[in-house]
């Protein structure tokens, strides 16, 4: 696929399941209603006619009760391999711009998924860009890898994506040098502190996020694999300021034990993916897991934050 034109927004992902399994979940309508849309959304589908001139005709239904009529009608079906097609088209309105989706396999049986979104020029493609990422667009691609994740391993995950512009070996550091990490990682409104920094494999660390009211919290991470310049593997949990630990500080069920696995790729010289993946592990309860699966919405919303202090820290 072409890349980097202006008038177009391209991205990529790779899914840890065949393409096979990656096709049908964007193509039956039962499988899609499981993923599609930002986080909190839920689809509708009316018909779904999967051929060149054929339409799928749905509802996006917002978590604030708004409903969004969507058209797409398909120009290309090529099974396991490529579609085209035109989004965003209601009875009212026309298209808003037209997708090129292509999907191949790659070592180990996974499934890289390219999408370009080509606009009618420049402007508009920045000014859809913007509404894609206040929007939360970009969630709906998580949404996928968790639910294929699911279907092929029956855990249940959280995974967070963003492209940054820096090299990978600046974003690895990013993620296993104190000084940088404590920079960016707390959410919105607060600040951390590590009381022990030691970011190597077997060793773990502890520290504080404060806000500006004086709650604070305190966690502890252990570090699996650290794998330079891709790979980053550690436990959390919540403790105390010795670093014994305790149930999560806001009162809900929670796992007491999450594994986070970090994943970094090269997308471009100056250009690197970082893919953030949730699981629980460890001893929990159902309820434990369901609250973990109902805060998905808040997680994003808190990465989503820690993400932008990342990408104004990288610029300074």
């Amino acid at each position: 696929m072409a890349k980097n034109k202006p008038n177009e927004i391209y991205l990529t992902r790779v899914y840890d399941a065949p393409v096979s399994m990656v096709w049908d979940a964007w193509t039956d309508p039962e499988q899609v209603k499981q993923w599609w849309g930002p986080r909190g959304f839920t689809i509708t589908t009316k018909s779904k006619d999967l051929r060149p001139g054929g339409q799928w005709v749905y509802t996006m239904h917002g978590p604030d009760g708004v409903d969004w009529p969507n058209i797409t009608t398909y120009h290309e079906v090529i099974t396991h391999s490529r579609l085209v097609y035109d989004h965003g088209a209601s009875e009212n309105n026309p298209p808003l711009f037209q997708v090129t989706v292509e999907f191949t396999e790659v070592k180990g049986n996974k499934t890289k998924m390219e999408m370009t979104m080509a606009f009618e020029n420049a402007e508009r493609a920045k000014e859809i860009g913007k509404f894609i990422k206040q929007a939360g667009g970009n969630s709906t691609w998580d949404r996928l890898a968790e639910y294929v994740e699911k279907e092929t391993s029956g855990k249940e995950v959280f995974v967070i994506n963003r492209a940054f512009n820096t090299s990978i070996d600046h974003m690895f550091d990013m993620w296993t040098k104190p000084e940088h990490f404590s920079k960016w990682l707390a959410p919105t409104g607060f600040d951390m502190t590590f009381l022990k920094s030691d970011i190597k494999e077997g060793e773990t660390t502890l520290y504080c996020m404060k806000n500006n009211e004086g709650f604070a919290m305190y966690g502890k991470a252990k570090y699996l694999e650290i794998s330079k310049p891709n790979r980053i593997v550690y436990t959390q949990e919540f403790c105390d300021e010795k670093g014994s630990t305790t149930p999560a500080p806001f009162g809900t069920p929670w796992p007491l034990t999450m594994k986070t696995t970090v994943l970094l790729s090269e997308e471009a010289p100056n250009q690197t993916r970082v893919t953030v993946t949730f699981e629980v592990i460890g001893d929990y309860t159902r309820e434990e897991l369901a609250a973990f699966i109902k805060e998905r919405a808040g997680m994003t919303q808190g990465w989503t934050g820690s993400f932008d202090k990342l990408e104004d820290y990288l610029v300074k």
